[in-house]
């Protein structure tokens, strides 16, 4: 009696450790999906610089891992120039599926080149996904070093990112910033054409580089955009690129559409504001000619 009754204790023992086992890998897991906040600091920030952007990043160090990105790691992730100087800094929160990436620049007066909706559409390209990515500088600069710092905190945490994805990424930001000056578009028309083409990409699947070349002539035509030769040249080879490296993106097709959405707001305050600078133009253009009569 005695051994059956010792039998059924240890049984009911080892089934309660079962169930506290799952139970444990199963807190885990969400752990590992939610993860701590990752802040990646800018290599030549000085003592006082990385204060303030602790402070512009509401970092507290006991919650965060905190890494510090250098032109070596600009180098290895992209091959670009190792004496580069690093000020802009991220703070990186990884989310639930289904949150998609949300880009905030705390510092949009400092980050002069790169907007929230180009970061979103490069770590869309790099791979990145459902994650709060923070952006912030006590220094203007141009904002592409972020880029490397948020591959540094993946690949620091053990997530890495795909390299030939994180090389292409960063070339459709530089093509980005460089067509919004070239060719005298906004950064908004800019990053609107770049996600046309990859929702289109997601809808044609061309198998050779004569489609993505009709692809990107449809879509400049489409959008009333007029480029160069040159730089119709840098798209289709950059979009070639991706073709190539057999990114799904019907995977982020969603936040394609969300960045869309967003774009086209913007479009729209732009539009409104230069139409309501217009009409101030001309009511002091008649009043002054009023003044003459």
């Amino acid at each position: 009696m005695m051994k059956r009754i010792s039998k059924m204790i240890l049984t009911f023992i080892l089934i309660l450790g079962v169930a506290l086992g799952v139970s444990n890998v199963t807190h885990a897991s969400i752990d590992e999906l939610l993860g701590e906040p990752a802040v990646v600091y800018g290599g030549n920030l000085t003592d006082g610089q990385k204060e303030e952007v602790k402070r512009l990043l509401e970092v507290n160090s006991e919650d965060v891992n905190e890494f510090t990105v250098t032109g070596q790691d600009l180098q290895n992730y992209i091959g670009g120039n190792p004496n580069s100087r690093m000020f802009s800094s991220v703070k990186i929160t990884q989310k639930e599926n289904g949150h998609g990436i949300v880009v905030n620049i705390i510092t949009a007066e400092n980050i002069t080149e790169v907007t929230s909706e180009m970061y979103n559409n490069a770590l869309l390209t790099a791979g990145v996904e459902n994650a709060l990515v923070e952006v912030a500088s006590p220094v203007q600069v141009s904002g592409h070093s972020a880029l490397t710092g948020i591959y540094k905190a993946y690949d620091a945490s053990g997530a890495e990112l795909d390299e030939g994805r994180m090389e292409v990424a960063n070339e459709e930001l530089s093509i980005s910033t460089e067509l919004a000056e070239k060719e005298g578009m906004s950064k908004e028309k800019v990053t609107e054409l770049m996600t046309e083409i990859k929702k289109e990409i997601a809808e044609k699947d061309p198998a050779t580089r004569e489609d993505v070349e009709e692809i990107v002539k449809d879509q400049l035509s489409k959008l009333e955009i007029e480029l160069s030769e040159e730089d119709r040249q840098l798209l289709i080879d950059l979009f070639e690129k991706m073709r190539d490296l057999n990114i799904d993106f019907d995977k982020v097709r969603e936040q394609l559409e969300d960045l869309t959405s967003t774009i086209k707001d913007k479009l729209g305050d732009i539009e409104i504001d230069e139409g309501f600078w217009e009409k101030v133009i001309n009511w002091f253009k008649n009043l002054f000619n009023s003044i003459l009569g």
